[in-house]
C-alpha cells in the first residue's frame, strides 16, 4: 500500500505524465507525502555499465527522481540548482533499490533534500544531496486537486 497525501499524489501523477525517464526506469511510488518521497525500482540489464553494475548516471537519476517528486510535493514548481552524489556500493542486475528523499530545509525560495538509495535490507548504496529553487507557480491547478 502506498502512503500518500492528496496533494503529493496529485503532483506525482501530473509530473509522471511526461516523465518518460522515470517511466522507463519502472519506478513505483511507496511514499508520497509533503517533503517526503520513497520510490522503488528494479535494476534492469540495460541499466548496467561495462562492468556489469548499475551505471552511475542511472543511480543518480533514480535519486534525482525521488528528489524531484519530494521537492515538488508542496505544490510549487521546484527545479534543481545543485546536486551531488556519493557512490558507496554498486547495485547489480535484478536488485531492488529504494530511493527515499526527505526535506532538510525549506525556505520560500529554496529547499534542501537528502536522498538515500538503498537495497531491500536498508543498506545505503548511494547518498544524494540536492537544492532546488522554488518558483511561485503551482505544479497543478489547485482546483483540480480539490475535486
Amino acid at each position: 500500500m502506498i502512503e500518500q497525501d492528496t496533494l503529493a499524489k496529485a503532483v506525482f501523477d501530473k509530473m509522471m505524465e511526461k516523465d518518460y525517464c522515470s517511466q522507463w526506469m519502472g519506478i513505483e511510488p511507496i511514499i508520497l507525502k509533503e517533503g517526503h518521497c520513497k520510490l522503488k525500482m528494479k535494476v534492469k540489464k540495460d541499466m548496467l555499465n561495462g562492468y556489469g553494475i548499475l551505471h552511475g548516471g542511472i543511480a543518480y537519476t533514480l535519486a534525482d527522481s525521488a528528489f524531484a517528486f519530494a521537492s515538488n510535493s508542496y505544490g510549487r514548481i521546484a527545479v534543481s540548482i545543485n546536486g551531488s552524489m556519493i557512490y558507496s556500493k554498486s547495485a547489480v542486475e535484478d536488485e531492488i533499490l529504494y530511493a527515499e528523499a526527505k526535506a532538510l530545509n525549506l525556505t520560500h525560495k529554496t529547499a534542501d533534500f537528502d536522498v538515500n538509495v538503498m537495497n531491500e535490507a536498508g543498506e545505503v548504496y548511494y547518498h544524494f544531496r540536492g537544492t532546488v529553487y522554488r518558483k511561485s507557480k503551482s505544479v497543478i491547478d489547485p482546483i483540480t486537486t480539490m475535486t
